[in-house]
């Protein structure tokens, strides 16, 4: 454990600014009662009746490589029910989802928690105080694939249960996600050296989807006839990584607004500064401070939400992000304040990431991304997001595939109102354009691509339609 300065608390779209502490899990009724016992690591639940129906199998899951389980069988699955039965939380997705989006219920299944091997201890859900948490859940009406997904942000593992968990499930998927093995605003303490918290979100990816596969093959008699990686922002930039890396474990991948990282740049480390320096001068009508803001790349007609990223969002995802990379750099992470003047010393808002040294460039290096991809993949993302600027993003992620030969497996689109928090939208409907709709679209897309062999529409921008009313922006989002 490297030794790292306190940060404050972690905003909404970053990572939750309170952890609810889940109850104890329990079993919720469906057919014969279960009594699920937990035993040395690795633990499985057992069952000390005969079940009948859907959970019939469930003493017989054994979720490889995992020090601790717990499977409930339960009569809902999504959030219409998880989250009064004390299988999800709140928390977890604050911030990341519209007021008004639906819920879809009626999911019956099993639903494992537990977590793998880790020597880290800030994911505190259930009580356990451990991290490479994950859940897994098996719908009873199986359509045959299986999503995996990271999460947004330094968020746990139940982050995507709005967003994407309940809709996946809705259709039949079973769903398997992880907090990545380290969550919060200190996430960039674990680990020896620089890079090492990031990289471990790559492995723990990895080592969910192998051992979710046997799981599936062990409640369905058979392995998933497709496996589809997906997840917003920081697990946008997993999806990418595991295409690239391992594509043998996936059939396709649905990449929402997902981190670039390169160590030669663009990425967070690039852009952020400017904004951290270049806004209280714009802020006070200073012309020049705006136009360093546009030529950075945050986009013209996005100024309506820079005060409240200012405020948020970009000095902490500056910070945590630099100590993550660049603990040496002597940032004013105690100084009582959300962020530090320009021309303080050793304030964020003055870092230089081309002139640090190359051990930093290094340790971006060991987690970069190279535009390799091995499978379908389609990347959606807001022409309106100011954390992650779309021009030194996915447009620049764009360039890479198609310069790595692998354009006849890509898509991108660029989803004009969009913003990275989809709740903004909520306070400006009349501004943006909600992004969960696009993903999925994006996601029915990918399917169809990999099932019949027919490529999506070309890579576009997606208008924002004149006079959309709040319920069709909501609902809809054709990609032709």
């Amino acid at each position: 454990m490297r030794p790292h300065r306190a940060h404050a608390n972690t905003p909404p779209g970053q990572g939750s600014s309170r952890r609810l502490r889940i109850r104890p899990l329990r079993r919720i009724a469906t057919g014969a009662a279960l009594l699920l016992a937990l035993t040395a690591a690795p633990s499985v639940a057992v069952p000390t009746t005969a079940a009948e129906g859907s959970c019939a199998r469930i003493g017989h899951l054994d979720v490889p490589g995992a020090a601790r389980q717990q499977a409930s069988c339960l009569d809902e699955l999504t959030t219409a029910g998880t989250v009064g039965s004390g299988h999800s939380d709140p928390a977890d997705w604050a911030g990341l989802t519209p007021k008004d989006l639906s819920t879809p219920a009626g999911v019956p299944g099993i639903q494992i928690d537990g977590y793998f091997p880790d020597t880290s201890t800030t994911n505190t859900h259930h009580g356990w105080n451990h991290d490479a948490q994950f859940v897994i859940r098996l719908p009873d009406r199986w359509n045959g694939g299986l999503v995996v997904a990271g999460t947004p942000g330094n968020r746990a593992q139940y982050a995507n249960d709005r967003a994407i968990g309940d809709w996946v499930l809705a259709r039949g998927y079973a769903y398997a996600a992880t907090d990545k093995g380290n969550t919060g605003p200190h996430f960039h303490r674990d680990g020896r050296r620089p890079g090492d918290a990031v990289a471990e979100w790559n492995r723990r990816v990895t080592q969910l989807t192998k051992a979710a596969r046997t799981v599936v093959a062990q409640r369905y008699g058979r392995q998933p006839t497709r496996t589809l990686a997906t997840g917003i922002s920081n697990g946008g930039y997993l999806v990418r990584w595991q295409l690239e890396n391992h594509p043998e474990l996936y059939d396709a991948g649905v990449d929402w607004e997902g981190t670039l990282w390169r160590a030669d740049g663009p990425n967070p480390l690039t852009f952020l500064p400017t904004a951290l320096h270049a806004y209280p001068a714009y802020a006070a009508g200073a012309a020049r401070a705006h136009r360093q803001l546009l030529e950075a790349g945050f986009p013209a007609g996005s100024e309506f939400l820079w005060p409240y990223h200012h405020r948020s969002y970009w000095d902490l995802t500056q910070r945590v992000y630099r100590e993550e990379f660049d603990p040496d750099f002597d940032g004013s992470t105690e100084a009582g304040t959300p962020y530090c003047a320009p021309g303080t010393p050793a304030c964020d808002a003055d870092y230089d990431y081309a002139s640090r040294p190359a051990d930093v460039h290094r340790a971006v290096q060991r987690v970069a991304l190279t535009g390799r991809i091995g499978k379908p993949l389609i990347t959606v993302q807001g022409t309106l997001d100011v954390l992650l600027p779309i021009s030194g993003d996915a447009d620049v992620y764009a360039r890479m595939v198609h310069d790595a030969g692998r354009g006849d497996l890509f898509r991108s689109y660029r989803i004009e109102g969009g913003t990275h928090t989809d709740s903004l939208y909520d306070t400006f409907p009349d501004r943006l354009r909600p992004l969960v709709p696009c993903h999925r679209s994006a996601f029915t897309a990918t399917e169809h691509w990999f099932r019949t062999g027919h490529a999506p529409p070309p890579s576009r921008t997606i208008p924002r339609p004149t006079g959309a009313d709040p319920t069709t922006l909501l609902t809809g989002c054709p990609l032709s």
